[in-house]
């Protein structure tokens, strides 16, 4: 019988354990044993297993969250932390290691596999920033919360007159921000891959006011930064294993910015850790079964060194090398189009086409609704 490790790295997200269990249930085949290995690395440095039995993944496939739990945890941070990895590995008998994560914990992966330890990724991360799959699981869960937040940010918008702006995960790809505020209908998407210009922002802003619109929503990714500055917004110095700074509070920044240009009441929400948690889309929890189940097979045929991905409907391997080259940033013609939807341009007023500046009744309140 084989053993096999499966552990889930770096940050929650919506359908996770709809791999665990297709990890398992896949293995049940071929009467392998599954070990779950407890908060991602620091359960094979810490020795903390657990074995995941059929009944054991009965009834997670809605769960959001990880039911072997997760960390930021690197261990190629002190030498003797890799020869516990490798230690237990041996102790437990694990023949091949499946590790779901972001480019951190497949980043650690990669190197882990350079050692001969034989291993396969399954990506994860809301960001959708990893190369080598056009989407990640947990992305599409992320992108529906944050359109359903905006829907309902609309109507309070609207009744007071303000503006408000929504600040969304994103630390170096602005993908939720793009696809959500498009979805949602933003009239701003700020996003790291563009530094913003604020007059900018707010002359778009004004042009609705114009148009007798008389609220906005502006959605911004917590890595966007203004032109002309060198730092995003941080919410401490302090910096993770991996040598990340926490990000957030740029929506603050931005609100008081547009709060003095425009002289209009402005508020901020800041979706955070919501955006992570509850349960996966039906979208996320078919791609998840779909990588746990191709991650299996990579194992079965002894392709280690790989990435399970999707590109266009099918699952292919990549190399763990492609897969943590560099981050998949926001397509740009996705985004420039976004821009047309922004406050921009001029609304004739069909009662009275010689001045464009002046709005009939009946016309501003279809209008209104963004």
């Amino acid at each position: 019988m084989r053993k096999i490790g499966v552990l889930t790295g770096g940050g929650d997200c919506p359908g996770l354990n709809a791999v665990i269990r297709a990890v398992v249930r896949a293995s049940m085949q071929y009467d392998w044993e599954i070990i779950g290995i407890k908060n991602g690395w620091k359960g094979l440095i810490d020795g903390e297993i657990v074995i995941l039995t059929d009944y054991a993944v009965s009834g997670i496939l809605p769960k959001g969250g990880t039911i072997i739990g997760t960390s930021r945890t690197n261990p190629f941070k002190k030498p003797e932390y890799v020869q516990k990895v490798e230690e237990n590995i041996r102790r437990f008998g694990i023949d091949a290691l499946v590790a779901i994560g972001g480019d951190d914990t497949l980043g650690v992966a990669l190197k882990l596999h350079q050692r001969g330890i034989p291993i396969i990724g399954i990506p994860k991360t809301i960001d959708n920033d990893l190369s080598g799959t056009d989407y990640t699981f947990g992305f599409d869960t992320a992108v529906s919360i944050v359109t359903e937040a905006i829907d309902r940010l609309h109507t309070t918008a609207e009744s007071h007159h303000r503006v408000i702006v929504v600040e969304v995960m994103g630390r170096n790809a602005g993908w939720i921000a793009t696809v959500a505020g498009i979805s949602g209908g933003a009239d701003e998407i700020l996003i790291p891959e563009e530094a913003f210009n604020i007059e900018e922002v707010c002359r778009n802003l004004r042009s609705r006011y114009e148009r007798g619109k008389k609220f906005s929503i502006v959605v911004v990714a917590e890595g966007a930064k203004p032109i002309g500055e060198g730092m995003v917004v941080t919410q401490s110095d302090e910096k993770d294993e991996f040598g990340h700074v926490r990000l957030g509070g740029i929506g603050h920044s931005l609100a008081r910015e547009i709060e003095k240009r425009m002289n209009v009441d402005t508020r901020v929400t800041i979706l955070g850790h919501v955006q992570r948690g509850g349960t996966p889309t039906a979208h996320d929890r078919v791609l998840a079964t779909r990588f746990g189940v191709a991650a299996v097979e990579l194992v079965k045929n002894g392709d280690f060194g790989k990435m399970v991905a999707l590109q266009g409907d099918k699952i292919v391997p990549v190399s763990l090398e492609k897969a943590v080259s560099k981050s998949k940033t926001v397509n740009m013609d996705l985004y420039n189009m976004a821009k047309i939807f922004f406050g921009k341009g001029k609304v004739k007023d069909f009662a009275n086409p010689t001045n464009e500046n002046k709005y009939s009744q009946v016309y501003t309140t279809y209008d209104e609704k963004s």
